[in-house]
């Protein structure tokens, strides 16, 4: 049997556990074939983004067109967009073919190194969000979609009304509010709404999570499960990521897995 075909859209992190990197492991480790179209390379690893080479949208472009011209591409997610004219063409990509896509709102690497033009936010906000299957933001790209402060215990109300301004699911992750020892997820679709937890872990290299998480439920998608379905056991698997992860100290003494992070 053929595997499932999925593309991610997004930037090259050359220290390998984010962006293009962590999304093929992860389509590879779900037995999906990944494909790939780059949008900017980068000089980075888990500490910093040293440089940010933007491509040139032509050859972005002939990169997505000529994967989707050869390739029946079950699902889709895009992850450093960069600019204001990428997320144009994502879109108007998606408005000729519409594809399940997961939209992770990169906007600031973990390291505080800005990976979304300012000005290209307001096209994320109109142009592409309402074309996602799908949409992943942490707490600080929440509070830039919907402009409200996010607590613990407010991120129920804010999942509803991220879902009630874009009127597409949303995945509201809450690894960066952690309380009582507790991580918290929540999810919205209109009529499901879910609420995924699991205990905090300390110590662990945590670069790379938001690209594993949403390339996760991208293969799922491609496999043919349910959103919901596949927004848990993505949660799983990268919970599964972080134990096997553990490590103490700096990050050369990270043990890589061989789930993607």
């Amino acid at each position: 049997m053929k595997a499932p075909i999925a593309m991610t859209i997004a930037g090259s992190d050359s220290g390998g556990g984010a962006g293009i990197q962590a999304d093929l492991k992860t389509f590879a480790f779900h037995n999906v074939f990944g494909t790939s179209s780059i949008t900017c390379l980068t000089a980075q690893n888990p500490e910093e983004v040293t440089s940010i080479l933007e491509v040139p949208i032509e050859v972005l472009e002939a990169q997505i067109l000529t994967v989707l011209r050869f390739f029946p591409v079950n699902s889709m997610k895009t992850g450093m967009l960069f600019a204001d004219k990428i997320i144009k063409l994502v879109a108007m990509i998606l408005e000729k073919k519409p594809i399940p896509t997961v939209i992770d709102p990169v906007m600031v690497a973990s390291s505080g190194a800005v990976l979304l033009k300012t000005e290209a936010i307001d096209s994320l906000k109109t142009e592409l969000i309402p074309k996602a299957a799908l949409v992943t933001p942490n707490i600080d790209e929440a509070k830039i979609l919907i402009e409200e402060n996010i607590q613990f215990d407010t991120m129920d109300e804010t999942v509803k009304n991220l879902y009630k301004k874009y009127k597409v699911p949303f995945l509201l992750k809450g690894g960066h509010i952690p309380s009582n020892g507790i991580v918290r997820d929540v999810f919205f679709d209109g009529t499901n709404f879910l609420i995924l937890e699991k205990p905090f872990i300390e110590n662990v290299g945590t670069h790379g999570t938001g690209c594993t998480y949403s390339a996760a439920i991208t293969a799922n998608l491609a496999l043919g499960k349910t959103l919901v379905d596949s927004v848990f056991a993505s949660k799983e698997y990268l919970h599964a990521c972080l134990v096997e992860s553990r490590f103490t100290g700096d990050y050369k003494s990270l043990n890589h897995n061989p789930r993607g992070i």
